[in-house]
């Protein structure tokens, strides 16, 4: 299907590739990974021909039609929705206007009738008949409205086109879709649609991807950028993880004999094939393991961050108190009867369908808004750290050293105490003198982490933390929120993080909430709390 054959790519003295050599067959679905800045992006671009490689070549089976997934998302401004989604098709929209351009003649002559006879049997013979209704499934699978697919993209919120221009990319059954973090801005409801129809799609697909849960539920394949090497393993990413893991242990132990390794290694196949059988993945087109080979198991170069919550004091009896919280914007009502009270040592997912809503619930609480009505009180004993969203107003004033950013945070300004927490997110050496006006957003968010931890609360709240950071630092937050000891109000679009993290579910919309003592997959399998769902959203569309 696709033949990458001795890829290579640098920058000045940075190599991102080196001879690479990569098979894309078909049928598959491969799941690009590696540290931020390792090249992801920049490997789609140049499959999909927006870039080219310093050297190499890439080979294409002749005659299939290759879709990507758009990131301008003002490009098709002032187009109709639905008509965005069938340009993704672009020979069958070529045609569509072709023969609705010659039907709109006054002087309609015999060659026009010739030619739009000929445009209508290779209409027909693409299925042309059935793209406005193929168009408008996909836009209402994805959750936009039917009201909305005869509006004008500029007249959708970003999340909206984000949607749009993924249902654009899935159209018309390409034979090659590729796909750079089709989950952003997406709901779970919406990212568990996706895993069903890439579940059911029977032709490849290559994704970059942060989040673990969708790469686990859709791939067949890894695609490890590593080493300045692209390398291809079978399996989905939880395998990728938890063997490349094991190879790193098997190769620190030196002195362990090469069968005992070998054992080892076919146990945890053994036990990962098993559970794989049981998941929803588990299809004829993904059953791959049978082919692995234990020599494809390798371990990884990268690196973990040290993500380390320690609460300075132990939390009381008296957590936190909300007294029906309303709040609206714009005068549209985001929240209203929010009313619960936090016992000690939960870990609480907040909910909701509109971004909006969860972030001006964590702004209210930390005292960056004001609520329309309602009140809260922490305990007296309570201390928070909180991660906002958008972190630009602490990088917004007089540019200074990482070093001196994270200190004016703190009591204690010793260097080696503030070195400490910068090195427990990876800034070591002289990164920790780079300027804060260039950090990157992953580079921005690791900051943010330090200054969380350096705040030492017993009560942790954190608005979208997995945004901007690779796989290895929400894999590290992860785990640091299931060890924390105190108390955790927390939202995420990460299925895996908020599944492990939460106990307690608490979703807020505009005509009041749900809490629920559930895990995530719990709260969204039940046909009870799903109907309360419906009629609460629904009724703020009276």
């Amino acid at each position: 299907m696709i033949t990458v054959r001795d890829l290579s790519l640098q920058f000045g003295k940075r190599v991102l590739f080196d001879e690479a050599n990569v098979f894309f067959g078909p049928g598959n679905c491969y799941g690009v990974i590696g540290a931020n800045g390792a090249g992801k992006s920049t490997f789609l671009k140049i499959l999909s021909g927006e870039k080219e490689a310093n050297r190499g070549h890439i080979e294409f089976e002749p005659g299939k039609r290759m879709a990507v997934l758009k990131q301008d998302h003002f490009a098709f401004d002032e187009v109709k929705v639905l008509d965005t989604v069938m340009m993704g098709h672009d020979k069958l929209w070529k045609i569509m206007q072709e023969k609705d351009a010659i039907y709109m003649k006054e002087d309609f002559t015999e060659a026009d009738g010739i030619k739009a006879s000929e445009l209508e049997a290779e209409f027909a013979e693409m299925d042309g008949w059935n793209a406005e209704p193929e168009a408008a499934a996909l836009l209402s699978g994805i959750g936009i409205k039917e009201a909305d697919h005869f509006k004008l993209m500029k007249e959708l919120n970003g999340n909206q086109k984000v949607r749009v221009l993924l249902a654009q990319a899935l159209f018309g059954d390409p034979d090659i879709l590729i796909l750079d973090e089709p989950t952003n801005d997406l709901d779970i409801e919406t990212v568990t649609w996706l895993e069903d129809f890439l579940l059911d799609f029977k032709n490849t697909v290559i994704v970059v991807s942060h989040d673990r849960h969708f790469l686990d539920a859709v791939c067949t394949h890894v695609v490890d950028i590593d080493f300045s090497k692209i390398n291809v393993f079978t399996g989905n990413y939880s395998f990728w993880y938890e063997s490349s893991q094991l190879a790193l242990k098997q190769k620190l132990a030196a002195n362990k004999k090469a069968e005992e390794k070998r054992a080892e290694m076919q146990a945890f196949i053994d036990r990962f094939s098993a559970n794989a059988s049981k998941s929803r993945q588990a299809t004829a087109r993904r059953k791959m393991l049978d082919k692995l080979t234990l020599e494809e198991i390798r371990p990884s170069s990268r690196k973990y961050p040290g993500i380390i919550f320690t609460p300075q004091r132990e939390a009381g009896d008296q957590i936190l108190k909300v007294n029906n919280l309303s709040y609206s914007l714009n005068g549209k009502q985001l929240f209203s009867g929010v009313d619960f009270m936090v016992n000690k040592g939960e870990k609480i997912t907040v909910l909701s369908k509109d971004g909006l809503a969860t972030t001006a619930f964590y702004q209210i609480l930390n005292r960056e808004l004001e609520a329309d009505g309602g009140d809260f009180e922490f305990g007296q004993t309570i201390t928070t750290s909180y991660l906002p969203i958008e972190n630009e107003k602490f990088f917004s004033d007089e540019p200074m050293n990482l070093l001196d950013w994270l200190r004016q945070y703190s009591d204690n300004k010793d260097e080696q105490y503030i070195r400490g927490f910068l090195g427990k997110m990876l800034f070591s050496g002289e990164e920790i003198f780079k300027m804060s006006n260039v950090l990157s957003g992953g580079e921005k968010v690791r900051c943010m982490i330090s200054r969380m931890m350096l705040k030492q609360g017993n009560l942790l709240m954190a608005d979208e933390p997995t945004n901007h950071l690779d796989l290895e630092s929400i894999t590290a937050f992860n785990n640091s929120l299931i060890n924390f000891p105190g108390t955790v109000i927390f939202t995420s679009h990460d299925h895996q993080f908020t599944q492990t993290v939460a106990n307690r579910i608490i979703e807020i919309t505009p005509n009041g909430m749900i809490d629920q003592l559930k895990s995530l997959d719990e709260y969204l399998s039940d046909p009870a709390i799903q109907e309360m769902r419906k009629e609460l959203y629904e009724g703020a569309m009276v």
